[in-house]
């Protein structure tokens, strides 16, 4: 993959990551918020912070 791809695939997960947490808001105004779905976000969240680490890192090898 190219720069832009990479680029790309990182804006996508900062994305992503932005609307997990905007449902983790939301479920949490809840009177009985679902632990069960939060903490799979939360796991979505932490998988997707891991592969923008590995995109910035591969960014830095192509220079």
């Amino acid at each position: 993959m190219g720069k832009k791809e990479f680029l790309k695939q990182i804006k996508s997960l900062q994305l992503r990551i932005e609307e997990h947490e905007a449902k983790i808001n939301s479920e949490l105004m809840k009177t009985i918020p679902d632990n069960k779905i939060i903490k799979y976000w939360e796991r979505e969240i932490a998988a997707y912070k891991d592969a923008i680490a590995k995109a910035e890192k591969r960014l830095r090898r192509k220079k």
